[in-house]
């Protein structure tokens, strides 16, 4: 059973997730490179930056997996967005009421380990998580959470950016357009 469940305030994280039209693009640098920071920072194989829609979770970038999305039902980031914390740790989810029935949590070489930190986007929208991952339980120190929740911030961050030029290549291309419109009909 999922954390939350769908209602206004889903509806209206789902759209702000789609306006940044993200969801199924090809793999960036950029993200790669958080993820591959996060991984060291905390010494997990595995780290991913995902994004949540109404029925999967989506990697834009990941270290350590293959797979390019998980079932929703299976995930352990929307436990991480829908808590309300700045991060979700989870020392050891054999042993979390939460995750212990979880395919992912019983598998061999399964989650053990798991933090996320949600990415909460300039209108208060968890957008999805950045997530560290291990097959053994761990802790982090301070300045490791400290760390994630800084790289999170710079995921957001060019999240935004990213849609900020989308928003204005749509403008430039309706000013051109508009230009020509009149540029046409002064011509008349």
């Amino acid at each position: 059973m999922l954390p939350f469940s769908i209602n206004q305030n889903e509806e209206a994280r789902l759209s702000a997730v789609k306006s940044y039209n993200i969801l199924d693009t090809a793999e960036e640098k950029d993200f790669d490179d958080l993820t591959t920071l996060a991984s060291a920072i905390c010494q997990t194989p595995v780290a991913f930056i995902s994004l949540i829609d109404d029925k999967r979770q989506w990697f834009k970038s990941r270290r350590g997996i293959t797979e390019k999305e998980a079932w929703i039902e299976s995930s352990f980031c929307t436990y991480a967005i829908a808590s309300g914390n700045d991060i979700m740790i989870v020392e050891n989810a054999t042993l979390d009421a939460r995750f212990i029935e979880n395919p992912l949590v019983n598998m061999e070489n399964g989650i053990t380990f798991y933090a996320g930190v949600p990415l909460i986007n300039k209108d208060g929208f968890a957008l999805g998580s950045l997530c560290v991952v291990d097959k053994s339980q761990k802790q982090l120190t301070e300045e490791q959470i400290i760390a994630l929740k800084i790289i999170a911030k710079q995921v957001v961050d060019k999240l935004e950016l990213r849609r900020s030029a989308i928003e204005l290549a749509k403008l430039y291309q309706e000013l051109i357009d508009s230009n020509l419109f009149i540029q046409g009909f002064a011509a008349m």
